[in-house]
């Protein structure tokens, strides 16, 4: 018997089941089709997706477009008798746009409609279907396009096999898209705070730490703003921005839209009213800090800001520090004076910070801690004042000199402004160092009212302070310590070379920001400052000609035009993601990227990192730059994404708040199985990253 025509009928039946496509339409940043799960049946339902293949780097909208953006919109031209249902929306993703925060979609994407099929349609016969569509496709720039979409559906009489292309496809995208699963919600307001409790068996004991909610109206929250997160044992509560929804005593009847956890997402519906039983307040707090109390914030700030004296860019200062209090260990009511002159130094301006932070958060700006090290302007300014520092501790000018003969009164009031000063520049030379539990603190800071970021800025610097504070206040300690003599003018001497150690990371950090142009800036500005320094040295020791203070003071101006200069210079590509990973190839970051390789199902190790953030350059060196680090790179078929946050970058700073942080480094392993992502701790070792991307891929 022959086989060929056999199967060749076979063959044909099945073509004559199956729906035939038209060929793509080209729209300039959109391939796209109508593709059908299955045939149709007559009085049945059947399910027709809108595909779109976006390009890269482009994305379209989900039904609240967030910020700004539009839906796409379908308009269905249909047999008579047959009806289209609403677009099964999948749950969106973020898509943050400068200041903005925007819901859409990258890639390749399905967007399923319900059809139903009259019970008078003929088995065996062909209905084609049309489509108007209409898109909003963006990038930096955003452009309306259309479509006119065509499919032609076989109506059969029995069951209808799946499309063997977009029949599994379609059925999974039905699968994972929200569905209500019988929770319970209900939110409340507290000023422009508003609060939304969920609870319900499909979040008992759920992953919550990347929860995120979608509402389905654009003016019921800030979209940009943060969503803190607080777990309890049947469910979670999220601290949302409250919108305009929500002004003048207003509020709407109910709180509608999609609830995501890692790969699954729930259609929620709130009312009004306290938050249902196990919502919230009775778990340990999530990974990722959104849902720290006040009271756990206090306590990792305390102890984030203790560690913070043991990081590198804090050293120089606390040397010249150390030294000071040397000097009056033997003085007991002194060294309490120089003790609170430098913790009143440390909380004003951890203080003052905080203001500057709430304010520009306030005016929409994506920062977070560090965020003045991304001026160059500002990383040239604190060279400058290090190397001044420096310069001082060598001998080449005394700060004050002329005051020391106004007598033991005054001088001891400039010892007391000299320790204020040193703990406003032990703040300020802290802001590249994230040190263990501060990240869970600050990320909790920023998700609270102004009140709450000021305390926790204030424990912040309570834990910096603390060790010179307790040292001054313990007589015991001081007693140990040497008498002043001959010795502290070589120990002044010697800890001045930390101080330049310190000039020369800046202007590293200059150089990875602004290229060689900025980098001759910088250095001509320092050049200026030395040479103006040492004229003022040698106006201090002798009988000083005029032109000699004039030339000091034109020398100093001159190096502060050079430095405001640079906050005109336009931020360039910098090198550090290049030089994050000498031994380990990486991408660059974006959204679009992750989400291309989670979808190829592929391992990633993520590190937000910068040029400035002595933390991140650390861990490279020792931890990520390793060949144990690459080897678990390539047998997992890893892909290694570096976000470099060295000048300001609004993706980044919204990828950060995802995470409940606000300051980097942070590092994200994401697996193979589509879950959320693992992060990391601060401090890494190569074992334990590679450790992580071998669970990631499954071994």
């Amino acid at each position: 018997m022959r086989l060929t025509p056999f199967l060749a009928l076979i063959a044909g039946a099945l073509l004559l089941t199956a729906p035939a496509r038209a060929a793509p339409v080209d729209t300039g940043h959109i391939q796209a089709e109508l593709v059908a799960q299955e045939a149709a049946i007559p009085g049945g339902t059947v399910y027709v997706a809108l595909r779109q293949n976006i390009d890269d780097g482009w994305h379209t909208y989900w039904r609240n477009p967030g910020d700004s953006g539009l839906p796409t919109t379908i308009d269905w031209t249909l047999p008579a008798g047959w009806t289209a249902g609403e677009i099964v929306w999948p749950a969106p993703t973020r898509l943050p746009v400068g200041p903005l925060l925007n819901y859409g979609y990258t890639g390749d994407v399905l967007l399923p409609v319900a059809l139903a099929v009259p019970a008078s349609a003929r088995p065996g016969e062909s209905v084609r279907l049309e489509a108007d569509v209409v898109f909003l496709v963006c990038k930096e720039t955003c452009v309306p396009e259309e479509a006119h979409l065509s499919l032609t559906l076989p109506v059969v009489a029995g069951p209808p096999r799946l499309d063997p292309v977009w029949g599994p496809r379609i059925a999974a995208t039905l699968a994972a898209a929200p569905k209500p699963a019988g929770l319970t919600a209900a939110f409340q307001t507290a000023g422009s705070r508003l609060t939304l409790a969920v609870t319900g068996s499909p979040l008992a004991g759920a992953d919550v730490a990347d929860a995120y909610f979608f509402p389905f109206s654009g003016t019921v929250i800030e979209h940009a703003g943060p969503q803190g997160i607080e777990r309890g044992p049947e469910g979670l509560t999220l601290t949302l921005p409250a919108g305009y929804d929500f002004t003048e005593g207003q509020a709407p009847a109910a709180l509608e839209g999609v609830l995501v956890l890692h790969d699954r997402a729930f259609e929620i519906s709130a009312v009004a009213g306290p938050p249902p039983p196990g919502a919230a307040g009775l778990g340990p707090p999530p990974a990722a800090g959104g849902g720290a109390g006040l009271a756990a914030a206090l306590l990792f700030a305390l102890l984030g800001g203790l560690i913070l004296n043991l990081m590198p860019c804090v050293f120089p200062v606390l040397s010249m520090k150390a030294a000071a209090l040397a000097g009056h260990a033997h003085e007991q009511k002194a060294a309490r004076a120089q003790g609170l002159a430098y913790l009143a130094g440390v909380l004003a301006t951890f203080l003052a910070l905080a203001g500057v932070l709430i304010a520009l958060k306030a005016a929409g700006a994506a920062i977070g801690w560090g965020f003045q090290l991304q001026s160059p302007a500002v990383v040239a300014g604190l060279a400058a004042v290090m190397l001044l520092v420096a310069l001082n501790l060598s001998g080449v000018f005394e700060a004050g000199s002329p005051l020391q003969a106004a007598g033991g009164g005054l001088a001891s009031r400039r010892g007391l402004a000299g320790s204020f000063l040193t703990g406003v520049l032990a703040v300020t030379v802290a802001a590249p160092c994230t040190a263990p539990f501060m990240a869970t603190a600050m990320g909790y800071a920023f998700t609270q009212s102004a009140a709450v970021t000021l305390l926790v800025f204030a424990a912040l610097g309570l834990g910096l302070a603390a060790p010179f504070v307790v040292l001054s206040f313990a007589p015991a300690l001081l007693r140990r310590m040497p008498k002043p003599g001959p010795w502290m003018a070589t120990l002044r001497h010697l800890l001045a070379f930390p101080m330049y150690a310190a000039v020369a990371w800046l202007v590293w950090v200059l150089a990875q920001q602004t290229g060689p142009v900025g980098l001759a800036f910088g250095l001509a500005a320092g050049l200026l400052t030395a040479f103006a320094a040492w004229l003022y040295g040698l106006a201090q020791r002798r009988r000083p000609a005029p032109v000699v203070s004039v030339l000091s003071a034109l020398s100093l101006l001159a190096a502060v035009g050079l430095i405001a200069a640079l906050a005109l210079e336009r931020d360039t590509p910098t090198a550090a993601a290049e030089n994050a990973a000498a031994a380990l190839p990486s991408e660059p970051w974006s959204p679009a990227r992750l989400a291309a390789l989670r979808a190829e199902g592929r391992p990633v190790l993520v590190n937000f990192t910068a040029a400035w953030c002595v933390t991140c350059q650390v861990n490279d060196r020792l931890a990520l730059s390793t060949t144990t680090v690459a080897e678990a790179v390539r047998r997992n078929n890893a892909i290694y994404l570096v976000a470099d946050w060295t000048n300001r970058d609004a993706a980044i700073a919204a990828a950060l708040a995802e995470h409940g942080r606000v300051g980097v480094p942070l590092y994200l392993v994401y697996g193979v199985d589509g879950g959320g992502a693992v992060a990391l701790p601060q401090l890494l070792t190569a074992g334990m990253v590679a450790g992580a991307l071998d669970e990631a891929g499954g071994r």
